[in-house]
């Protein structure tokens, strides 16, 4: 009722105002459409007309305004609606990849990409359920794709590097991580990654370039600390690698430099001494063999002694060196264990067993020991007592047991169990040469004829 009256209103009020304006306009107006067309209105007529025409135009394009304005809020919930229904659905398939059912988790994730296929991150779930199927193929595939669409994600590039990596396409890898460090230069894990396969396929002085460009861009502490050493490593590498082309010249600096590093001062020396040999510099090979097991006491350098003077075939060089230490101190049972050893091999056999039985002594158990000095016994003809200590290096014990090993470890024990002491796997205690007497077959013995002998 109020609507009306309003409207009864307004309407009286536009009444009374035409008269008005009707009264104080008198006169006609005529309007041309043509040369020969014209219509005459009164002049209020006219001027009213024009202005409902005017509401009438200005309504109408406000009206095709709104119109349009809800066309296109239709438009948009429907692709909300549609983008919700499909977020739906990848969340349920990541929710079954992660609970590990891939078989609807796969057919979850399909769905919502047939429904937007330009959605990256559902080109990413799918690809992991793949690659958990074991399809590699696939799963890089789906990569590609979500890389067209997203060239510059570092998420789907290290995805992509990965799968490569795992599926044996190292080339591949490396070029996709280096697509990435083009878009992130200072991104280090991909820069560890080249540098890891790298040094898989012994690229030292590819690798060596790229830990130096990592060294930069890593920050200070732990972290730094073991990328230098790796750096050092690297150098050594080369360095080695040098040596082996038959460069010792070029190596021999660079080695001399990493000795004095404490992370690589081992294989450093070793290398520096072969250097030295190869040069055919058995002396200066001999001091630094020698140099290098009284700095850090490792038996590689007696070892490698023992070739060089052997090479030497000057065996009296080594015999002075052997003695001079054992007499400056008598505690170094690796000295005297090596000591030994050589005495056993040029035939010094009583100076042999002095200094076997001098480590055995001091409560050293292990069947190399005994096997050196069983031989040594052996030499002397003593064979009670070598056959005591081959029976001690091989653990054979008066029942002849032969042990049991746990076959999803390698723990061996003495007795058997029904679970494995070390891991806790139940009923994995098997004989150790088990898989090979069930895989072997036995001989057919032929039947020798009586008189005959078998050729």
């Amino acid at each position: 009722m109020i609507v009306i009256a309003l409207f009864m209103f307004i309407f009286v009020l536009f009444a009374l105002f035409f008269l008005y304006f009707w009264g104080i306009n008198p006169g006609d107006m005529t309007v041309f459409l043509a040369s020969d067309q014209s219509f005459t209105f009164p002049t209020p007529i006219f001027l009213i007309a024009a202005v409902l025409l005017g509401l009438l135009l200005g309504n109408g394009v406000h009206i095709l305004s709104l119109f349009g304005r809800s066309v296109a809020s239709w438009r948009v919930t429907r692709r909300q609606k549609h983008s919700d229904e499909t977020l739906s659905i990848y969340r349920k398939g990541v929710g079954r990849l992660l609970s590990g059912d891939l078989k609807k988790a796969h057919s979850l994730l399909q769905k919502a990409l047939d429904r937007d296929r330009k959605r990256v991150d559902i080109h990413l779930a799918l690809a992991n359920v793949a690659e958990q199927e074991g399809n590699s193929q696939q799963a890089i595939d789906l990569l590609l794709k979500a890389s067209d669409l997203e060239p510059k994600s570092v998420e789907v590039l290290f995805k992509l590097a990965s799968v490569y990596r795992t599926a044996g396409r190292i080339d591949d890898a490396i070029e996709t991580y280096r697509n990435l460090i083009s878009i992130d230069g200072e991104n280090r894990k991909a820069l560890r990654a080249v540098r890891d396969m790298q040094i898989e396929r012994q690229e030292w002085d590819d690798a060596q370039s790229l830990q130096k460009r990592i060294i930069k861009s890593a920050s200070a502490g732990s972290k730094l600390t073991a990328e230098n050493e790796l750096l050092l490593q690297l150098r050594y590498e080369l360095a080695l690698a040098d040596l082996k082309q038959g460069a010792s010249d070029q190596a021999i600096p660079v080695l001399e430099e990493l000795s004095r590093e404490a992370q690589v001062a081992t294989p450093a020396r070793v290398s520096l001494g072969d250097a030295h040999m190869q040069k055919g510099d058995i002396g200066k090979a001999a001091e630094v063999f020698q140099a290098g097991y009284l700095a850090e006491k490792r038996s590689v350098f007696l070892a490698r002694l023992e070739d060089c003077y052997m090479q030497a075939e000057d065996p009296s060089g080594l015999l002075n060196f052997y003695r001079k230490q054992s007499l400056e101190d008598g505690n170094d049972l690796l000295l005297r264990l090596y000591f030994g050893r050589f005495c056993l091999r040029i035939e010094m056999v009583d100076e042999a067993i002095n200094q076997l039985h001098a480590v055995e002594s001091s409560g050293v158990d292990f069947p190399q020991l005994h096997l050196l000095l069983a031989e040594a016994n052996r030499r002397r003809q003593q064979i009670d007592e070598a056959i005591k200590e081959y029976r001690l290096a091989l653990k054979i014990d008066n029942h002849l047991s032969l042990g049991f090993v746990c076959e999803e470890c390698g723990t061996a024990s003495s007795s058997w169990q029904s679970r494995c002491a070390d891991c806790g796997t139940f009923d994995s205690l098997v004989l150790p040469e088990r898989q090979q007497i069930q895989q072997g077959r036995p001989q057919i013995q032929k039947a020798i004829p009586h008189g005959q002998r078998e050729v």
